[in-house]
């Protein structure tokens, strides 16, 4: 177990810088005009930003009004029986429910938590994998969908919602397995 998160850390060490310089270097290997794109890129970035505003208010009005209304409290009281059966934390709860709707609002989830339980605490490397590792489906669904106007998402809200309860349940199973 011990050579195994040796080889972890020695890989995280390597892999944001190797992307970093990385993709640009392909890209000049590919011959494309790498600065320009990016600019481009960044344009139509922020374009499609300001399209989505409405679509963000709108998100974090209602998780503001879930939060502060107290449900949130009690879903999570209501699933701590269930949830210790498993052996998931309960303080995770939060971070499960408000991450397929918006990154920002999960950020603050981990700032909470980090706040209530210490950076180093189990709890709080369990929310941090599961920020790394789902997607805020609702929000790429109601922002990307509705910048090209899909009416009909088929099968990418259940495909979302299954994959971000999959790396939620792993990321309890493997922070507990790694760090537990």
């Amino acid at each position: 177990m011990e050579t195994f998160r040796s080889i972890v850390e020695l890989m995280a060490v390597f892999v944001l810088p190797a992307i970093i310089v990385g993709f640009p270097l392909y890209g000049l290997y590919k011959k494309v005009p790498v600065y320009e794109e990016f600019v481009e890129g960044a344009k139509e970035g922020f374009k499609v930003a300001v399209q989505i505003i409405p679509y963000l208010v709108a998100i974090l009005f209602a998780i503001g009004m879930f939060r502060a209304s107290g449900a949130m409290e009690f879903l999570v009281e209501g699933l701590r029986p269930v949830l210790s059966l498993v052996n998931i934390p309960p303080e995770v709860i939060p971070m499960g429910i408000i991450r397929p709707l918006t990154g920002s609002g999960s950020a603050g989830v981990v700032v909470d938590l980090i706040n209530t339980y210490g950076e180093d605490s189990l709890i709080v490397k369990i929310a941090a994998t599961m920020f790394g590792s789902t997607e805020t489906t609702f929000y790429v669904i109601a922002v990307y969908f509705g910048a090209i106007n899909v009416q009909k998402t088929r099968h990418a809200v259940p495909a979302g919602l299954i994959a971000d309860f999959t790396a939620m349940v792993l990321a309890v199973y493997v922070v507990q397995l790694l760090f537990g």
